[in-house]
């Protein structure tokens, strides 16, 4: 399968790939790729469901104001800034912000994998519905298991719910917060194990 191939590439050609990507229509609507945010070394990754518009501005993921309030989480529960690598599913900003469709979702999954293959992360953090979709379970509902620590593939995952919900429905943010505290005292322990 051709999408294995990008388990073998580097940084460098990782990035030129993703820049040069033609695979779906959000390559031609985009301002930038949006690729990374944090530490290449992380044991933490957090993965999202796509680029808005700040992100799309600033090649960057979660720039804007739901990574502002993700920033400000991370802060009050003392993540150090090499603790955690952010990133998406899709590299390019789906028209209006919509979510990615399930084919832009397939084109850019192989870019994703090998970005896990690269940080190597011990835990994986699903911000949203869309992230849990493609990482977790195609059928699962985000209401009923965000929060709950999944073991897959050598991985700890715990899906949550996306930081631009919080900005929607402020009573949210308890939840994301408790499930943020299990994730850093999971790194904490893994930390301390080493």
């Amino acid at each position: 399968m051709q999408g294995d191939l990008y388990f073998m590439l580097g940084w460098n050609e990782l990035v030129n790939e993703c820049a040069r990507c033609g695979k779906c229509g959000l390559g031609r609507t985009r301002t930038n790729i949006v690729i990374e945010r944090g530490s290449r070394n992380a044991p933490v990754m957090m993965i999202g469901e796509g680029p808005g518009e700040q992100e799309d501005l600033q090649g960057k993921p979660f720039v804007g104001p739901a990574g502002r309030l993700l920033d400000l989480l991370l802060s009050a529960l003392r993540f150090r800034e090499e603790d955690y690598y952010i990133c998406n599913i899709v590299k390019c900003r789906p028209p209006g912000n919509r979510a990615p469709d399930d084919s832009e979702a397939e084109q850019c999954l192989p870019y994703l994998r090998n970005q896990v293959a690269l940080v190597k992360p011990k835990i994986i953090v699903c911000l949203g519905a869309t992230a849990m979709k493609y990482i977790v379970d195609r059928e699962a509902k985000i209401t009923r298991i965000r929060g709950q620590w999944l073991e897959r593939k050598n991985f700890w995952m715990m899906p949550t719910f996306h930081p631009a919900a919080l900005l929607r429905d402020a009573s949210k943010k308890v939840l994301v917060f408790e499930d943020f505290k299990k994730v850093k005292c999971k790194l904490d322990d893994i930390i301390s194990n080493k």
